[in-house]
């Protein structure tokens, strides 16, 4: 039906910039199609990625946002390690603060779940870090000030155990 036009690869650092104020319009889907196309002529693009996860994870408090899976999947891309990590757990943070805004059934288990697979993965990105790098550690203090100022999110409570044995 219709053909995607294919950017110049001199077209590149202005299109990520207007990725990035598009961000900043609070118009993510606008960057996302940017980003979208800067990887399809230079699918290694490290900043392309990095503004194609925020973009989309910018979007998860939307009525039809894009599944997580669709952000995790760009993190093997990303070279470093650092990166891959950090990401990682901006991407969970990010989803449950989507859950935490929600009000579907067990939202606040999902947004408990996510919130600490985020701590997590801002702990491993901590002992990456490069030097005077202390992102990680803003991150991991947001997700803990979360968890202290919303009491209600909590683990799915543990089945019960049986009362009686399978002899009764």
């Amino acid at each position: 039906m219709w053909t995607l036009k294919r950017l110049r690869p001199e077209a590149i650092p202005a299109a990520l910039e207007k990725a990035e104020r598009y961000r900043l319009l609070n118009q993510p889907e606008l960057a996302q199609s940017i980003c979208e196309d800067i990887l399809a002529i230079a699918p290694d693009h490290q900043e392309a990625l990095i503004t194609l996860i925020l973009a989309l994870t910018d979007r998860f408090g939307e009525p039809r946002p894009p599944s997580p899976r669709q952000a995790r999947q760009l993190l093997n891309r990303l070279h470093g390690e650092y990166e891959r990590a950090y990401y990682a757990g901006l991407i969970a943070e990010r989803e449950g603060l989507a859950w935490l805004r929600s009000d579907k059934p067990l939202a606040a288990q999902h947004a408990y779940q996510c919130l600490r697979q985020a701590m997590e993965y801002y702990e491993q990105a901590e002992t990456l870090r490069p030097h005077n790098n202390d992102d990680p550690i803003l991150r991991w203090n947001t997700c803990v000030r979360l968890l202290l100022a919303h009491p209600d999110l909590a683990p799915a409570a543990e089945p019960a155990e049986a009362t009686h044995s399978l002899e009764d």
